[in-house]
């Protein structure tokens, strides 16, 4: 399937060590003629790491897209009633996101986003990034890999001897597994 002419929101949310590949596959969905709008969670909108000063991110995403990101939740509501979008990626997805999206809590730009998407029955790809998906995070990912219309970028343990619980999507295959989610399916295999 082709991606030019898709209407492809990207969400980010904190976790901020993936910035550099999430950005990389930003630069491949423009490349690949999409349409892109960038949606940013509060803490990616506020919070400067050693991976890089927020304003600098939201500053890259509208460089290479050509438009403003959407900051707030009255900004990201209307991609529900006006069917804004054709695929949703949450890139990257922390544990936090995750957990909040399996049990319906809609309090960031991201999780309204997700939330008004989802109710016109369209995909939603999740490319995970958490220290806890082993741990407290494996019952959300489980419910949401049940749920319909979620599909998840393959992931796999990043660092299992000094962070035995942590995994990490391989954000290389974001192209294949938005691909997929558009038509329905989830790339295989999910976890590798």
């Amino acid at each position: 399937m082709e991606l030019k002419g898709r209407k492809i929101g990207v969400a980010l949310t904190g976790s901020f060590c993936t910035y550099q590949k999430v950005f990389e596959q930003i630069k491949k969905l423009q490349e690949a003629q999409a349409e892109i709008v960038t949606i940013f969670s509060d803490a990616s909108q506020k919070i400067n790491s050693r991976f890089g000063e927020a304003e600098d991110f939201m500053k890259e995403a509208e460089r290479i897209t050509g438009k403003k990101p959407l900051l707030t939740i009255d900004q990201a509501e209307p991609i529900g009633p006006k069917s804004l979008l054709d695929l949703l990626i949450i890139l990257p997805c922390t544990g936090n996101t995750i957990a909040k999206l399996a049990n319906g809590i809609t309090d960031t730009p991201v999780l309204m986003a997700a939330k008004a998407h989802l109710r016109n029955d369209k995909p939603l790809l999740i490319s995970i990034s958490t220290n806890d998906a082993l741990g407290m995070n494996m019952k959300n990912i489980g419910l949401l890999l049940n749920a319909k219309n979620i599909y998840f970028v393959p992931f796999g343990q990043d660092n299992p001897e000094k962070k035995p619980n942590s995994m990490i999507a391989k954000t290389d295959l974001v192209i294949p597994a938005a691909e997929a989610a558009l038509e329905g399916r989830q790339y295989q295999p999910v976890i590798q």
